[in-house]
């Protein structure tokens, strides 16, 4: 058994993570946690190792921290972004509401502030799990909005049956304002469908999700025809699309 690596000969189907930080200390305590929880926890203490580990073995999610020894965690999390869509749980002790942002906008799933408590960890690593979801949906659980395709099983979501890339968390947003078409939904509603933590006054982290998902989804992301902006009430799903 490696260091920093746990395994139960039990639970071969342990969801296994990969942390990248160089503070044993905490690598350690998290290890500890999440492997008593059921996990299995592979520790990169700097970004070259983690991109190393995650090119020869693969992982159901990641937990990047932002400031690592030979890299930038920002310059990390687009690289992995662009490469993969392992689902991201960036950690940082700057604890900057820019930080946060920019993390979002190159592609992590979530965010968490140091110093935190490991029960939070491990419930936020168990939520963007469950946002990736898995498996083949059913004919029926595909969405189909004109060109656009939503594969509420599969997580996918297609233009004339071209698979776009958007994290899990996007995806979880798309659907949730799909699933609702036709209504306004506010950014708090928004969060409260995805059980996500409560808005702060300067938070536009569903802003910043909204956009990367026009990104994919939109002909002119400028001028977007499927998800409407209300200014100061929220977003809506449009109905009719592609006319």
């Amino acid at each position: 058994m490696t260091s920093g690596s746990h395994r139960f000969d039990t639970e071969q189907m342990a969801e296994r993570i990969l942390m990248i930080d160089d503070d044993d200390r905490l690598a350690g305590m998290v290890s500890d946690y999440l492997g008593g929880a059921g996990f299995r926890v592979t520790v990169a203490g700097t970004g070259r190792d983690g991109e190393a580990q995650l090119k020869r073995e693969t992982f159901d999610a990641v937990i990047l921290d932002l400031m690592l020894p030979d890299a930038d965690g920002l310059d990390l999390c687009r690289r992995l972004r662009g490469s993969s869509d392992v689902p991201i749980l960036m950690l940082t002790a700057r604890g900057e509401p820019m930080d946060r942002v920019v993390g979002l906008e190159l592609g992590a799933d979530d965010y968490l502030a140091k110093p935190f408590e490991p029960r939070e960890l491990q419930a936020r690593l168990r939520a963007i799990l469950r946002r990736r979801g898995g498996g083949t949906a059913p004919k029926e659980d595909v969405l189909r909005f004109g060109r656009l395709e939503i594969d509420k099983g599969a997580r996918v979501v297609r233009i004339d049956g071209e698979e776009r890339a958007i994290t899990s968390y996007q995806f979880a947003i798309l659907l949730a304002l799909a699933e609702r078409a036709g209504r306004v939904l506010s950014r708090d509603a928004l969060m409260d469908v995805l059980k996500g933590e409560k808005l702060e006054a300067f938070d536009r982290s569903v802003d910043v999700h909204i956009s990367r998902i026009r990104a994919a989804i939109e002909d002119d992301p400028k001028k977007p025809r499927r998800i409407l902006t209300l200014r100061g009430t929220g977003y809506v799903f449009a109905k009719d699309q592609d006319r």
